[in-house]
């Protein structure tokens, strides 16, 4: 793995480490070989995948969510690292996610995806395994409230969200 690749998914590990608790029920979608299934379940946590193709609990597009079982309302935390800029899933994501559940994303920052392309092609950094083609500031998402926006670096945007407990699935 690139070497800011790998910095990044340890920073990205230790950021939801601190969010996640024992008794939780968390889906990583996008989740590829499910890197993070040993830390979260070494915590009590319950862990789904799901992703366009296995090995994973649901395969498939998360926009079918309802198609590959995968139950409405029943997580408390929702990962979803560089895939929001892949496929328009926020709408999908928090009609999973319990009321107050979390949803921790990651994504390039729109304004600098160029720069992303170009580490991407020197093997700094992990190759895209799609087109961008659905990049978003975090600041304009509206189905779920921010709880914590930032910058990794200026290259990456995190955002960690929450479905309002007020609201249904």
């Amino acid at each position: 793995m690139p070497a800011l690749s790998s910095y990044a998914r340890r920073k990205k590990r230790d950021f939801i480490m601190g969010y996640i608790k024992a008794g939780d029920k968390l889906l990583e979608i996008g989740a590829g070989a499910a890197w993070l299934r040993p830390d979260v379940t070494e915590r009590g946590v319950s862990y789904s995948s799901l992703d366009i193709a296995g090995p994973a609990d649901f395969v498939g597009d998360i926009r079918d969510w309802r198609s590959l079982g995968v139950p409405e309302a029943s997580f408390d935390f929702v990962i979803a690292l560089e895939v929001v800029e892949h496929v328009p899933c926020f709408e999908e994501i928090r009609a999973l996610l319990k009321p107050g559940g979390l949803l921790f994303a990651t994504s390039p920052a729109p304004r600098w995806d160029w720069a992303c392309a170009i580490l991407e092609n020197l093997g700094l950094s992990q190759k895209r395994t799609s087109p961008h083609d659905h990049l978003v500031d975090f600041s304009s998402v509206s189905v779920l409230e921010p709880v914590r926006i930032k910058r990794f670096g200026v290259l990456s945007q995190w955002g960690l969200f929450r479905k309002p407990a007020d609201h249904g699935g």
